[in-house]
């Protein structure tokens, strides 16, 4: 499988390093230094195509297209929330090599997106982001997608509230994927943060590795301010100092995510208020307050870089030197299994 990905992004180097298409923080500044490192960087979005298509424009004039004619990196759509026709008319206007797809509310949706996006740019990569064997399964059945994304529980962000880390997800998903004949690739997602992790993540089974809390630390990546940057640089013990709930999703109004979604972030106020039975009126009140006040970052759901691998973040470092570093590290630590 790591033969395919390179086969299909043919400017990598293996183990392949990929930036998470965190939206809102993953622009085309880090896309770019990430792929310029030999990885496959990505440039997330929500809703907003014209911002998405702003960030292609400022990726094209930094990257030379590839012999197929499209642009070295990916874009990545949040089905739930993103209209489909808007969304095709951005992948055919500038040509990204992948299109990564992710929450969608039914798993037909996946089929419509795959399929009118194959029409829309017939050379373009699938990419399909899931946290579940069975809901793998279905993806690779009903859409054929050249790459599925693994995503353990250990993610910061959005996933699945009922879910497993990728030590189980991988080899049980890899096994029944083998019995429907699929024959794309996987990469792992979720609490990797350093080449040990993926190296782990090699092992397992994957053919490449999906960072998205270390580029949190990458300069390239958009934050609000560095007082949003310095928890994640501060933090220790993740599976300590993050936390999965459904309450982040709640501070500004009913959550609009997919009800099988919850989310991982920095433990703040407002999940200790939550877990000490507060209700959810009086914590959105309590986070108005702080916002009125200049306080919300004690409030606010801090989500990209908030995995479980937080505590692994200790510098700020450009996102090339991060790939570089991580690829190094991972075959350091695979050779040294490989002597045992």
């Amino acid at each position: 499988m790591a033969r395919l990905l390179q086969e299909h992004y043919p400017w990598t180097t293996p183990p392949l390093i990929i930036n998470a298409p965190m939206a809102g923080f993953a622009t085309a500044p880090l896309a770019v230094a990430v792929t310029q490192a030999s990885g496959l960087g990505f440039i997330g979005s929500a809703n907003d195509m014209s911002s998405l298509s702003r960030e292609l424009d400022a990726a094209s004039q930094k990257l030379e297209r590839t012999s197929r004619r499209t642009l070295p990196l990916g874009v990545g759509f949040l089905v739930f929330t993103a209209k489909i026709h808007d969304a095709i008319e951005v992948v055919g206007k500038h040509k990204p090599a992948v299109v990564w797809l992710f929450a969608a509310k039914e798993l037909d949706e996946y089929v419509e997106w795959t399929s009118k996006m194959r029409q829309a740019l017939p050379q373009v990569k699938i990419w399909i982001q899931t946290g579940s064997v069975t809901a793998a399964v279905t993806i690779a059945k009903t859409c054929s997608p050249d790459v599925i994304c693994l995503q353990g529980s250990d993610a910061g962000g959005h996933g699945y509230e009922k879910g497993c880390s990728i030590i189980s997800l991988i080899p049980e998903a890899m096994d029944a994927l083998k019995v429907v004949g699929f024959k794309g690739a996987i990469v792992a997602s979720g609490g990797i943060s350093d080449g040990r992790g993926v190296a782990a993540a090699l092992t397992l089974g994957a053919a490449g590795a999906v960072l998205g809390t270390r580029f949190l630390a990458a300069r390239e990546t958009i934050v609000p301010s560095e007082q949003h940057r310095q928890p994640i640089l501060d933090k220790t013990d993740g599976g300590q100092s993050t936390q999965r709930s459904r309450i982040f999703d709640e501070l500004r109004g009913p959550s609009i995510w997919p009800t099988e979604y919850d989310g991982r972030a920095l433990v703040g106020d407002t999940v200790r208020d939550w877990e000490s039975g507060v209700s959810v009126e009086e914590v959105r009140m309590r986070y108005e307050i702080a916002e009125e006040e200049g306080r919300g970052l004690e409030r606010v759901a801090i989500w990209a870089g908030a995995g479980a691998g937080v505590g692994l973040v200790k510098r700020v470092h450009g996102a090339g030197y991060i790939v570089e570093e991580v690829r190094r590290d991972a075959r350091v630590a695979v050779e040294r299994v490989g002597k045992l």
